[in-house]
């Protein structure tokens, strides 16, 4: 079982960059994304600030976001990076079982990566992260680099939303079809 604690906070400007991209995609009615809850029980309290400050995860998430776009569905999850390389270790094997399982249903699964040194993030296709994977467990690096992303995939921000991932996800269908 797995415990919580100040690591609660990791990843918080990316999840609130998203949150309020998603937030205004539901406004333009150009998708309706959640952010999937994970499912914690509370073990110590803070009695003055009513807050959790210790707690152990019920079970192991799948993805941090799901939803519709259009009538498409997508699942995905978030990730921040400090440096130019980003851990596979960072992902775990539920989360890619999970996401393969969401595309053979004919959904789109990705990973939104937050390089936060350079303040960039990379919309990785489902495919692109699968081929670091499995080279992975093919014996290979355990981390992919900077380097090796495509260009076109780094997400814009434009018409007054952070994170415009909506733009990555349709290169990305163009690419599938």
């Amino acid at each position: 079982m797995a415990t919580w604690n100040s690591r609660g906070l990791r990843g918080s400007v990316l999840e609130e960059m998203i949150n309020y991209t998603n937030k205004k995609y539901r406004e333009k009615n150009l998708a309706l994304i959640q952010k999937v809850p994970t499912p914690i029980t509370p073990v110590r309290f803070d009695k003055e600030s009513r807050h959790i400050t210790l707690a152990y995860f019920e079970k192991k998430s799948t993805v941090d976001y799901i939803g519709a776009i259009q009538g498409i569905p997508v699942c995905f999850d978030a990730k921040e990076c400090s440096c130019d390389t980003f851990p596979l270790q960072n992902l775990h094997e539920h989360q890619v079982e999970f996401m393969s399982a969401f595309e053979k249903q004919q959904g789109v699964s990705f990973l939104l990566i937050y390089f936060t040194h350079r303040q960039e993030c990379y919309y990785l296709r489902f495919a692109e992260m699968m081929n670091y994977w499995n080279r992975m467990k093919e014996g290979g690096p355990r981390h992919f680099k900077y380097e090796e992303l495509d260009p076109r995939f780094f997400v814009p921000a434009r018409s007054g939303v952070t994170l415009h991932y909506l733009i990555s996800i349709q290169k990305d269908l163009e690419e599938r079809d």
